[in-house]
């Protein structure tokens, strides 16, 4: 049972953790160019909007992830890692 609990961890440490990183990081620019887009848009209501619907994903794509991430902590804890 530790083989699997050391696997688990190299799983999480070495594959789970820097994809959930790097997806948020990807969900934070796309938050970051719809606020650029939406700022210097102000004049066009479409791309505006576009910039908002931006703005929109990106910060649930942040809430995924770190719902992601919180049920991954709890799980650990759960099997006791």
């Amino acid at each position: 049972m530790d083989e699997f609990h050391a696997f688990l961890t190299k799983i999480e440490s070495q594959i789970l953790t820097p994809l959930i990183s790097l997806v948020a990081l990807a969900a934070f620019i796309l938050f970051l160019f719809g606020v650029v887009k939406f700022i210097r848009t102000a004049g066009d209501a479409k791309a505006r909007a576009e910039g908002q619907r931006q703005m929109i994903w990106g910060i649930i794509g942040l809430a995924i992830l770190f719902g992601a991430n919180a049920i991954v902590s709890i799980i650990k804890h759960t099997i006791g890692m």
